[in-house]
């Protein structure tokens, strides 16, 4: 029988990524009685809940669509949070929780305790830990090991849990508050992952931790415990038995471009070959085969010589930078047109704000639209909007020049996630040379 048989569990956060669906879809599949609460707007939750209707019908699922109130914890047993709730350890409705004795975990940890660690790939980094899960789950495919991809990467390792079996290799991305809950629990010391990557660290989701120094804490949550750490070059530092790629590493050729994706596939290189006993040069030419996952630097249309790439998941100002890097291997910065802004996660955006001096247009959107714009010494624009921007981009946009999306912020301001951010990108993007935006 089911652990979970018999208990009544609230899930707080049903979210729009998939993970509240799966951990509500898996609960109750093991015989739990589970109620969600989201007080988030529920039209902006529609999808999720559609997920969802087979189990609200029969009843398994209840719903509560509004502020979390302590009488709902009446009768829990479990308590599962959402890794998107801030500074959990305050929050009101967790600690009411925790105080009564009920347990509680996340989704991410419900899913570790039902992998085999020493199979897992854990991958982190405030930017570029996506495209070097990617290489690493594509890697693997390409030498045919069996290999599943998961984490904050999209959706719920849970959904597909019963596919996972000994021979499975589990590529996982980890975001911070992931690792925050998972080193908070235990979850990594009982069950420690057989190797562990992290990509660089940089001031990230402040609101989220409140100060940088908890935030690297976090990160170093799987630092600490990997049984296998690599690290970037900058993090040489974070344990004596750290295996560091360094910019001499990068693998070049890579079908995704810049040179920190060339980083990103060494390190790549370097998971598998530490995983598994292949040589290097077989994963090396897998690895150069990526052509890369949707919303990171996508080339998404082009049209009378000028090109439009979405970087719409570039959620860091770093990660900007590269961004502006990478697109100059193929043009020159002066002919780069860049969106920048979106919603205030505490990060210093100043170094976006420089780049307006070596670029042809630096155009502001969302709620940092206005102060990256104020910062800037060269020609830049507070647009507003992605639409504003779009249109101002249309009337000075030349043949051979490159508009990139890049904003360096969350979208959560004006959409619900990074994902329709690009697509609205790409949509306008086919229409901009007509003059119809």
């Amino acid at each position: 029988m089911s652990e979970w048989a018999g208990q009544s569990v609230y899930v707080m956060g049903l979210g729009r990524f998939g993970g509240g669906v799966g951990v509500s879809r898996y609960l109750a599949s093991q015989g739990a009685s589970v109620l969600i609460g989201d007080r988030g707007d529920p039209d902006g939750l529609t999808d999720a809940i559609g997920q969802m209707q087979d189990l609200i019908d029969a009843g398994d699922v209840r719903l509560a669509l509004r502020e979390h109130t302590l009488d709902d914890l009446n009768g829990i047993d479990t308590l599962v949070v959402n890794p998107a709730v801030s500074k959990p350890w305050e929050n009101s409705f967790i600690c009411e929780a925790r105080s009564r004795g009920i347990s509680i975990t996340t989704e991410i940890e419900i899913a570790w305790k039902q992998i085999d660690s020493s199979n897992v790939i854990a991958v982190t980094g405030s930017a570029g830990k996506s495209t070097t899960s990617g290489m690493i789950h594509h890697a693997l495919r390409e030498l045919e090991f069996e290999t599943v991809l998961g984490g904050n990467i999209g959706g719920s390792l849970l959904t597909v849990i019963d596919r996972i079996s000994d021979d499975s290799i589990v590529v996982i991305e980890l975001s911070s508050a992931m690792l925050y809950w998972l080193g908070d629990s235990g979850a990594f010391e009982n069950a420690p992952p057989r190797v562990g990557c992290v990509t660089n660290c940089n001031p990230n989701h402040l609101d989220w931790h409140g100060t940088s120094e908890h935030y690297e804490q976090s990160k170093r949550v799987l630092a600490k415990h990997a049984q296998h750490l690599i690290v970037g070059p900058e993090l040489v530092d974070w344990r004596l038995d750290a295996c560091a790629v360094r910019s001499e590493d990068a693998v070049h050729g890579c079908f995704v471009p810049g040179q920190h994706n060339g980083l990103n596939a060494a390190m790549a290189v370097r998971a598998v070959c530490v995983h598994q006993e292949v040589d290097e040069s077989r994963v090396t030419d897998a690895v150069r085969g990526y052509k890369g996952l949707p919303h990171r630097l996508e080339l998404v249309h082009e049209a009378d010589g000028v090109r439009f790439f979405n970087d719409s998941k570039c959620t860091v100002p770093g990660a900007t930078i590269l961004a502006v890097e990478a697109i100059e291997k193929l043009v020159d910065r002066s002919r780069i047109h860049l969106i920048v802004g979106g919603y205030d996660k505490g990060s210093d955006l100043s170094p976006i704000s420089m780049l307006s001096e070596h670029i042809a247009g630096l155009y502001g959107i969302g709620d940092t639209g206005e102060g990256v714009v104020s910062a800037s010494t060269g020609f830049a624009m507070n647009c507003g909007s992605l639409d504003v921007a779009m249109k101002a981009i249309s009337e000075r946009v030349q043949q051979g020049e490159v508009v990139l999306l890049s904003p360096g912020c969350a979208s959560w301001d004006q959409f619900a996630n990074y994902e329709e951010r690009g697509n609205r990108f790409a949509e306008l993007a086919r229409i901009i040379r007509s003059q119809k935006v």
